[in-house]
């Protein structure tokens, strides 16, 4: 069911249960009004014939004469009936149309006076008091003419109820498809949007507390997320497929020129030596591009991993004739040493570290690389500073994107993905990356822990 229908028809039962409970206290209060008026009239007409028939000697004549013309007034199938002290009828001849039993006329006497039904005759039974002595005075008819009235009213009550919802409905629907109108110009211009056509956005309402405008800001912003995801895939794409067409096309030239005519077997160890180089370059372009899918998938082991250890783990990963350069400097411990653990791939996290050390390696020269560890108050602090060629200013914003290389590092060999995959993967430890660099002077990557 449409969310149109769905509110038209919540539209339509909410308001008829209103207007229901509404028609039906209407009905309610005025069949109460038209019981309680046929009570009186049946009171009125008790009174009159106890006047007539016992107050006739005393009352003036034009009284009595005014009494005898509402006596004459009477009601549908009016029954009256006068009974003295004894319980036997007096002044009317007994109508067989009404059998009072003894007991009601008693309760009568007692009550003084008394509402009750016979049959589908309404009655009124009067105790009233004379010169002559005590009597019970009983009234009694059908109301027809107000059961007819009641009968139309709910007819036309039922009537008015019909029309109503007839009329709600279809009001409900042109108000629900005009809320709703937003929505499906949203959606109609969402349903244009494809993958190529990501750039578009979803037209914005002007009302910063309007909700359909809420909801086309937050679509604008994941399209924006998207086409920037698109972006950097397909960045991405090119990219990987350029460094990884490099290595091979060097590779197949070299072959080929190995195998175009005969050479001496020193030509070829040099050939074979010259390809084993690009295919390991080529090796570890691919090991660099699973990982940096590993840490984007968010690939978690659960290891429990001492981070002052891990240093040292990352350190024996780098070549050996390198290691010396590297200094590694505890600054400060907490006592506990489970402090300084966190939950995570701890192989992840040892090449993020080793990634730092190659870089800052492969760009100082001969120069030492120094790394500090401090614990403060709840974080771990790790700061590895080297006097390399540093990196400027314009080339520092695009250093976290992957294959990207900075203008003064296009001499060293390197394909731009160790660093964008340390970040990633201390971010998805909990870590933070920052970079600081000043040119021809070195570069410092900080990497922060909250534990």
């Amino acid at each position: 069911m449409t969310i149109r229908n769905r509110l038209t028809l919540l539209f339509l039962v909410l308001v008829g249960i209103i207007l229901f409970g509404a028609l039906s206290v209407t009905f309610l209060l005025h069949a109460q009004y038209t019981r309680q008026e046929f009570h009186q009239r049946l009171r009125d007409r008790a009174e009159v014939t106890g006047y007539v028939f016992l107050e006739q000697d005393e009352l003036h004549e034009s009284a009595f004469s005014n009494f005898r013309q509402r006596y004459l007034r009477t009601l549908t199938d009016e029954v009256l009936q006068i009974y003295d002290s004894h319980l036997n009828p007096r002044f009317i001849k007994e109508d067989a149309r009404l059998h009072l039993s003894d007991s009601l006329l008693v309760r009568i006497i007692a009550e003084k006076e008394l509402y009750f039904t016979l049959g589908p005759r309404q009655a009124i039974g009067l105790f009233y008091h004379d010169n002559q002595g005590d009597f019970v005075i009983v009234a009694a008819a059908e109301n027809r003419a107000g059961r007819a009235r009641m009968e139309h009213l709910a007819s036309m009550l039922a009537l008015v109820f019909v029309g109503s919802l007839v009329v709600i409905y279809v009001a409900g629907r042109l108000f629900a498809g005009r809320a709703l109108a937003p929505i499906a110009a949203v959606n109609d211009q969402v349903d244009r949007i494809t993958a190529r056509d990501l750039h578009l956005r979803v037209e914005e309402g002007r009302s910063d507390k309007d909700e359909i405008t809420r909801l086309a800001r937050t679509f604008n912003r994941m399209l924006e997320r998207l086409e920037e995801s698109f972006e950097g895939q397909r960045t991405f794409v090119s990219n990987a497929s350029h460094e990884l067409r490099t290595p091979l096309t060097a590779t197949i030239g070299e072959l080929q020129v190995l195998l175009a005519r005969d050479r001496e077997p020193v030509a070829y160890r040099e050939a074979l030596s010259s390809v084993l180089t690009e295919l390991q370059q080529l090796k570890t372009l691919i090991n660099n591009l699973l990982e940096f899918t590993q840490a984007n998938t968010g690939t978690m082991t659960g290891d429990e991993i001492r981070l002052d250890e891990l240093l040292w783990e990352a350190r024996e990963a780098v070549a050996p004739d390198q290691r010396r350069r590297i200094h590694i400097t505890l600054d400060s411990l907490p006592p506990d040493a489970t402090q300084m653990e966190i939950s995570g791939n701890r192989q992840l996290l040892s090449r993020a570290l080793a990634n730092l050390f190659d870089n800052a390696l492969k760009y100082s020269g001969d120069k030492p690389v120094e790394v500090h560890f401090e614990y403060a108050e709840g974080f771990v602090y790790i700061l590895i500073e080297d006097q390399g060629i540093g990196i400027s200013e314009k080339d520092l914003s695009g250093i976290f994107q992957p294959f990207f290389r900075a203008g003064n590092a296009r001499g060293v060999i390197g394909h731009g993905v160790g660093l964008p995959l340390s970040k990633k993967i201390i971010e998805l430890h909990g870590g933070k990356l920052t970079i600081t660099s000043q040119l021809n002077e070195g570069t410092i990557a900080a990497v922060t822990f909250k534990l």
